[in-house]
């Protein structure tokens, strides 16, 4: 599991007050979180429910920001506990928290947009399980401010989104020809203009929406960021040399 500590200070100690904020590297966090250290693509975690509800863009979309909402939350409550909770339990009181702050987003989900909790269902409780919620609580907020545990949480939670949204987007199109269906139950009829039948009279390939679709989706996509990646690092060794000459 690759987490990163943002706070400059030596191995083992803390980083409190105004040095704290000083030292975060907001922009770099932003980007780890977001792509280089994406919870799907780079860490290869919460693959349960990426697979699982990943048949539409509008399912990982909603999935995506209700575990946004938890990871933001834990990161900050974790932040703001962290010098009051004793090293030999931390675990289990990350646990804890993290349970209580999914039960309380499950409940708001089936209170305010129930049809998308009809489908995404069992999978909103095992937002707990999400190990990449208490790895970053743990790796991250437990050793670092609010605001710096808070924008990593939404960075965290961005890319994760990311992921959802592309992998169901993806699959939908090849699987049923259509973008975002039954976005306006997620966003509301405002968005509805989000519903997309992008190949019309589509009779569909249903292995895409099919669990082995989604492992073979997330495969070319996993390729493909790897080979993106790949690109960018020999660029920046080409030109780096290049720079240092001049």
């Amino acid at each position: 599991m690759s987490m990163t500590i943002e706070a400059a200070a030596p191995a083992g100690s803390k980083v409190t007050g105004a040095n704290a904020q000083a030292a975060v590297d907001y922009r770099g966090i932003l980007r780890r979180g977001v792509w280089s250290e994406n919870l799907v693509f780079a860490q290869m975690l919460a693959l349960c429910p990426l697979l699982a509800v990943t048949g539409t863009a509008t399912n990982g979309l909603g999935m995506g920001l209700a575990t946004t909402a938890v990871l933001i939350l834990a990161n900050m409550v974790v932040a703001l506990i962290r010098n009051w909770v004793s090293a030999s339990v931390r675990i289990p009181v990350f646990v804890v928290l993290i349970a209580t702050l999914v039960t309380l987003v499950d409940m708001g989900i089936n209170a305010w947009l129930h049809e998308l909790y009809k489908v995404l269902g069992l999978f909103i409780a095992l937002i707990v399980c999400n190990c990449g919620i208490l790895g970053r609580a743990e790796a991250f907020a437990s050793k670092n401010p609010v605001a710096a545990s808070a924008v990593d949480g939404i960075a965290i939670g961005l890319g994760f989104t990311l992921a959802l949204v592309v992998l169901g987007a993806v699959r939908e199109l090849l699987g049923s020809g259509t973008v975002f269906a039954g976005a306006s139950l997620l966003l509301g009829d405002t968005f509805r203009f989000l519903e997309i039948t992008a190949i019309p009279d589509y009779k569909g390939f249903l292995l895409m929406i099919l669990p082995p679709g989604g492992f073979l989706a997330l495969g070319m996509l996993m390729a493909g960021k790897r080979v993106w990646d790949g690109k960018r690092a020999h660029a920046r060794a080409r030109t780096q040399p290049e720079a240092a000459r001049v």
